[in-house]
Order: C-alpha cells, then structure tokens, then sequence
C-alpha cells in the first residue's frame, strides 16, 4: 500500500531514548525524547494557503505539491500522559518552553532529569512537541531547521529592493546581510553589487549619509589568530556579507538598500505548524499518541507568529477542523510576523532606536474588531469560527518597546479590551526577558543594570488557566491590563510626570511610538504627521506600575522595575535599549537617602529585618494564588528567593 502523495504531513521517526534519566514524574510516569522528521505537502492552489505569498512561485513535484521537510522532537510520557500537546514555537530554533515553565535551564537538547528543572509541564501530563518552523536558519547549536523552497519565475532568479540594518555593541569589520550569522542572508544580486548604497546616522530621525562606495564592499573578513599561520587576514568576496573599511562602530545605524535574489518561501513555516500539528493530535496510532487538546506557547518573535497565524486563518486545517484549542503568545507586543519578500525572521519588531522600520508593526493590532484611523481599514486579530481561546501576556517593556497598549486600544488611544475568547494580562514592571536561573545583574550597554523580576511561575498559572478554560470550560482570570478609563494607561508626559526623581536615572524621553509608514519605496518612508496612539502604564510613589499582575518582588518591592532601559554613552546614548528593562535599587537606609536625595522610601524603613521582606513576599504570593494568578506550589518557590534579601537579583549591605 502506497502513501497518498499529497498527504499533507509524513513523518520519519530517527530514534526514541529515555528522557529524565528514566525518572517517573509524579501522575505522568516516565517521559521518552523521539526525533523526527516531517515531511510536508502543501498545495498551492488551496484556499486554505492563499496567505503564503510567493507560494506560487515554488517550485511543484508531479503530483503539483510543494515540498519540503522540517525537525520535529517530541517529549512523550510513556504511559499515555493526559492527551494534552503542548506545542514550543521555540524562538528562532531554539527550544524555550521547558526552560521558562520548568525554571529550567536552557539546552536544545534536553535529556537529563537537571533539563527538566522542576518538571511542572512533565507533572501536567503534556506531550510536548517542539517542530521546526523559521526557514532561514542557519545549522547550528541544535536549532530546529526548515529547509525551504526557493522562490523562482521560471527558472529565473526572484529579485528585488529590500534594505538591512547594522547596530553593532563592539567594532567589527564585516557583517551578513542577515545580520545574524544563525540566520541565511538574502543573497545580493549581481546587479545589487553595482547599485546598491550604504547609509549611516546617530539616530533613527536623524538625517543619513551616505559613505562612498570606494570604502565599502560585499565580501567578509576571513582569517587571523593561527599561531602556525600567523594573523594573516584576507577580504574575501561574498554576495551574503558586507564589509566595510576602518569597521562598524558603535553609536551608527548603518542602513543598506540592495537588490536581493533568491527568496525563501518563508511562510510555508505557519502551513507546517498547521499541519504537524493537525496530524499529530488526529492520529491516534501516531507518535504523539491520542490527544484531546492542543496548546501552543511562544515568546517574543513567536508570540507575533502566533498572532499571524491566527489572523492568516492558519488555526484551521485542510479538513476544516480547529487545530489549536488554546494559545498563549507571550510578549509579542501588538505586533506580528511581517511576513513579505525578502523579510528576515530573525530580525525584532520595531523599537526606538533597532529595527524601527520593521514590517512587523502594521493593522490590525487589536484582537477585537476595530477601525484603522488613518487609513479606515477595518479588521481583527481574531475574526474566525475557528479561533482558539487565547491568553495574551506582556510585560512592561512591550508598552515602551512593542507598543503593547494597542493590543487592547483603538489607534487612537482609548479603551477597546479583549473579545470573549481572549484575556489579556499584564505582568507588571517586569522586562521582555525573565530568565528563571538569572543571577546578579549587569548593565551591558545600557545606563542601568536589567530588571530582575522573577516571572517564570505566572507561566504556569496561566498555562493551569487555560487548560480548565478548554477541557473544563472554567472561566480564567478577567483581565488585568491598565485601562484609559481608570487612569492606569496614560501618555508619556502623564507618566513623566509620575515617575519619581531617582539619582542617577536617565529616563526615555517617550515609548517606542508608531507612524504611517509607506512600504511602497524602498527603504520606507515615514510619515510623522500620521501618528498611532502608543500609551504606558501608570507607576506609584516608587516608579512601579500599578494595573496588571504584580509578581511578589513586585508587590513587596526593593526597587524600581521599569520595562525600559536607556542606552549609554556612545551607544546611541539616551535612546531605548532594545527589549531591556532597568533595576533602580531603593536606599538601603534613611541616612543614604536622604544624602544622595533619592525621593522613594529606604530598604531599613520599610522593612524590619529580612524575615518582614520574606513575609510581605509571602503574603503577596499567597494573594496572586487566591487570584489564581499563582500555583500554590510557587508560593514556596517565592519565598525561598527572597530569602537574605533575594540575592544575588539584589544586594543590601544593611546594620
């Protein structure tokens, strides 16, 4: 019996080992690692694919089917688990899921009972699935890849303008194009070799110059730092790096406008989501073994994949049947994918100073229906039968950086909230990355150290929510998002007002805000008399936030937690730091506040001793579990972290 050869997904199981070093997890038992290989079919004339663009110009075998295949790992528990899938949508290859909800530390290869951390997806019962989806990685450190097809006219080469940009922390000679050496670079066309410019400037608004041609080149660095062979160095010609004589320098933005050729057909990567995932939880006999429910999780770039997915109307296979239940996109902001030629999926969303002309950040922003008021488009993240249930989570940095308030406004600037099937949380003074296992902080290039608010449980919560939401149909949290209407969301002069005078703080001068942008031209053009409405939440007396969900170093503060962070000098000195949030430590007694003039209350002053922080961060905890907003079993974890002050997230030399 032969396969059908447009059967949307084969997959090719390489090999089953123990997972945890065979340790049964409490209700689950064991778990075992299978490695994968999934083969996928899409047709192109389908009405479910039409959102792929340039799906037309791929290549098609005999049966008029585009090919391709893509990595596919699954965490199985041996005995069955609860028939719940738990899709990673990983972060540019990487596998994150178990990392953030298992207080775990990060590996892509996870095997042994430490990878599992606390094992709280392993308790749960879930199989969980991590499947390869951004097509334009590069191998390496374990990523998850999808070879994609090439998109040609003919047998001719696809080509057209895009543009790149370099921001560099250290000088360097060369550069891909991509940026990222774990990311393919559109290749430049033989005609792009002649034409294209090079452009550099301070700052975003700042006018460009251009650098002459004479001093700039597409080739690499190559060579140097062999003892047998000496520091012999060479500039090698490359259609996929750039290089440019004297070196990149901190404190530019370098923009490059090129002809690009040979373009992946890159959104193919949301079909084989679709379909991996329909394939796996309707068959039963299958590697995944019966599921009832599907959940997906992502962060930050997969967070606006997720985002895209839905509103593509990717939740939907070809047979018409839902395909996720339930999805948690995490710190997205209001943006998605960006999906067009020649676009570089590694690349952020938009903020202040990197990436601000980023496809990602284009209507609808919204889950619920609304208008466009610049333009009178009319549309919504969420629109089909078929869309799952959805909890939203973001943290401070995504209203300065992501322009998060329009997840839940209208591009004007008031109040809209979420639609029935959607909650929308905010994990207050929290920054875009949280790592469970952080340490002590640094500042990197930055005027502050990071912020060190612990998240990683809420995870959980969240994930306990949405499962009874699905399988039990129990109502989850009422969103906690600031509000127009009380006051918690407000404009940035209202918030600069607000924020307390901290010595040696150097505040943003506003939130990463949002423009009409015309992507007619290459590179786009800004109009900045057409403006979104980019609000922030509101803070305290101390500079914390005051809507949304507050963790327990949060409610019983030692600090200032703010989303945002500025630049340093030379370093594109005063602007937003990418997704950076900042740590501003209160005074550790009344004599050092009161000598470096700090307005906020002292450590002494508002706690007793260390044993009064460690109970009001109890107390906070156990108030987020009544919520259910918090597990029962992080009340402990909480209370362990803030034992001697919390370190080493924070350090007090107190009498």
């Amino acid at each position: 019996m032969t396969s059908d050869p447009r059967r949307p997904v084969r997959l090719e199981v390489h090999s089953r080992e123990p997972f945890a070093d065979a340790h049964r997890f409490p209700g689950a038992g064991a778990y075992e690692v299978l490695t994968a290989t999934a083969h996928y079919a899409v047709d192109p004339t389908a009405t479910a694919n039409r959102a792929i663009p340039d799906l037309g110009l791929a290549p098609r075998d005999s049966a008029g089917v585009v090919r391709f295949s893509g990595d596919v790992e699954i965490l199985r528990p041996i005995d069955g688990g609860r028939g719940r899938l738990f899709f990673d949508w990983g972060n540019r290859g990487d596998k994150r899921a178990v990392q953030y909800f298992c207080d775990a530390p990060h590996t892509n290869r996870p095997r042994t009972l430490a990878d599992a951390g606390n094992g709280f997806l392993m308790r749960r019962g879930y199989t969980i699935v991590f499947g390869a989806w951004q097509g334009d990685l590069l191998p390496g450190d374990g990523r998850l890849l999808l070879d994609l097809p090439v998109a040609k006219e003919g047998t001719e080469s696809v080509r057209g303008l895009t543009t790149a940009e370099f921001i560099v922390a250290e000088p360097i000679d060369s550069l891909p194009l991509s940026r990222w050496s774990n990311t393919r670079s559109c290749p430049v066309s033989e005609r792009g070799v002649r034409t294209a410019r090079l452009t550099r400037r301070r700052y975003p608004h700042s006018t460009p110059e251009e650098l002459p041609g004479g001093t700039w080149r597409f080739a690499r660095l190559q060579g140097g730092g062999s003892e047998l062979r000496g520091a012999a160095r060479a500039v090698v010609p490359s259609r996929s790096d750039l290089h440019l004589d004297g070196g990149f320098r901190p404190g530019w933005i370098y923009e490059l406008t090129y002809e690009a050729e040979d373009p992946l057909v890159l959104g193919l990567g949301l079909a084989a989501v679709r379909d991996l995932v329909s394939h796996l939880r309707h068959d039963p006999a299958g590697p995944a073994g019966p599921i009832e429910y599907a959940y997906g999780w992502g962060r930050s770039q997969t967070g606006r994949a997720i985002r895209d997915f839905v509103h593509l109307g990717f939740n939907e296979d070809a047979e018409g049947r839902p395909v996720f239940d339930g999805l948690l996109p995490h710190v997205s902001g209001a943006g998605r994918l960006g999906l067009e030629r020649f676009t570089n999926l590694t690349v952020s969303g938009g903020q202040q100073y990197e990436d601000h002309l980023s496809p990602a950040d284009a209507f609808p922003f919204a889950y619920a229906e609304t208008v466009d008021h610049l333009t009178g488009e009319r549309d919504a993240i969420m629109k089909r039968a078929s869309d799952p249930k959805v909890l939203h989570t973001q943290t401070s940095t995504e209203y300065w950086q992501r322009r998060g308030s329009l997840v839940h406004t209208t591009t004007d600037g008031r109040d809209l909230g979420f639609p029935p099937n959607v909650r929308g949380y905010l994990w207050s003074s929290s920054q875009h990355v949280a790592d469970p296992t952080a340490g002590a902080p640094t500042n990197g290039v930055c005027n502050h150290p990071q912020n060190v608010v612990a998240t990683s449980a809420l995870f959980r919560a969240v994930l306990d929510a949405l499962d009874a939401w699905v399988s039990e149909g129990v109502e989850p949290p009422a969103s906690a998002v600031p509000t127009v209407a009380d006051g918690t969301l407000v404009t940035k002069d209202a918030w600069s007002r607000q924020f307390p005078a901290v010595p040696s703080a150097l505040p943003p001068h506003g939130p990463n805000e949002l423009y009409a942008v015309d992507r007619s031209v290459v590179p786009p053009v800004t109009d900045r008399s057409r403006q979104y409405a980019v609000l922030v939440p509101a803070v305290d007396s101390d500079g914390n936030e005051t809507a949304g969900v507050r963790a327990p170093m949060v409610a019983a503060p030692l600090g200032t937690y703010t989303g945002w962070n500025t630049r340093a000098p030379g370093q594109g000195h005063g602007a937003l730091h990418e997704f950076s949030g900042s740590t501003l430590p209160f005074a550790a007694t009344e004599d050092e506040r009161l000598v470096t003039g700090d307005p906020r209350a002292s450590v002494r002053e508002r706690y007793r001793d260390s044993a009064d922080y460690v109970a009001r961060v109890k107390a906070a905890a156990e108030e987020l579990v009544a919520r259910r907003l918090l597990l029962g079993e992080d009340v402990e974890r909480a209370t362990t972290a803030a034992t001697d002050w919390a370190l080493p997230r924070h350090r007090f030399e107190l009498p």
